[in-house]
């Protein structure tokens, strides 16, 4: 079956007036609209295509990539609201609904919200849900400390930014490992710092094996590389006004903080910066 809400690999099998039509190995067809087609494509390739369901309820094909897929979140911006439910923008022609049973509150137009995409099992059509936590578990975790998952900017908190874990799991990032600036909404890697007793998760953005230096500052001057591709324009003979500008400390605390990395063999300091080894 051609799976609705998500991308697959479909075989073309013919030109007709209004599109190409795509199938699977399994015999069942859909419609690529001209709009979509390309001088490119040619009976038998095997293209990519987004599938869901046009206004008539008939599943329909395209090349666009929309901002969520099925059994994802994402932040989308509402676009209108009626009198069935809110309307978002999610990249492709037909706006995709949230119904009003599926908001946690009265969506806005022009506002941005978390939602989730998820499919109504009696009509076979996408729809989303602003009600995200309905969405996710911690009672079955599928993970374990120090692996590396994808996170989602769920939401600001007293101890710092709740996030969803591998679209599946809630876990927080603490406010004292935050050393960039985090958005809700904001898709980043991270890790799994500690799995508690009651299944709460904490997460890392950055490798758990390089958290344990001599001082903060080190640590500090460690992520700092590790987020800009390993290198920084910045060396022992910066003015101390760029170094704090930079990490907010004094040239006397950068210097020694550098040179424990480097007699650690994590990083060179070479004339235009420092590289991360």
């Amino acid at each position: 079956m051609i799976e609705i809400g998500k991308f697959s690999e479909l075989r073309i099998l013919r030109q007709t007036s209004v599109g190409l039509y795509l199938g699977n190995e399994s015999g069942e067809e859909v419609l690529l609209p001209n709009k979509y087609c390309s001088e490119t494509m040619k009976i038998e390739d095997k293209i990519e295509v987004f599938v869901y369901r046009d206004s008539e309820g008939r599943k329909i094909s395209t090349t666009l990539t929309p901002k969520i897929l099925l059994n994802e979140f994402a932040l989308l911006q509402v676009t209108a609201v009626s009198d069935v439910g809110a309307f978002l923008d999610w990249g492709l022609e037909k706006e995709l609904m949230v119904p009003f049973r599926e908001q946690r509150q009265k969506l806005e137009k022009g506002r941005w919200y978390i939602v989730y995409l998820d499919l109504d099992k009696k009509t076979d059509r996408l729809y989303a849900s602003n009600k995200v936590e309905k969405f996710l578990q911690n009672d079955e975790l599928f993970l374990k400390e120090g692996e590396e998952v994808a996170l989602l900017v769920l939401q600001k908190t007293d101890l710092g930014f709740s996030v969803i874990i591998n679209n599946v799991h809630k876990g927080l990032i603490f406010e004292n490992e935050i050393f960039k600036e985090l958005n809700i909404g904001d898709k980043l890697s991270g890790y799994v710092k500690t799995i508690r007793e009651d299944n709460k998760i904490d997460i890392s953005i950055h490798p758990i094996g390089y958290r344990n230096f001599n001082d903060v500052n080190s640590e500090l001057i460690y992520r700092t590389l590790i987020d800009n591709d390993g290198f920084i324009v910045i060396t022992d003979k910066s003015t101390p006004e760029e170094i704090y500008s930079q990490f907010g400390i004094s040239k006397k605390a950068f210097k020694k903080s550098i040179g424990a990395l480097y007699k650690d063999r994590k990083i060179t300091i070479q004339p235009d910066g420092i590289k991360l080894i």
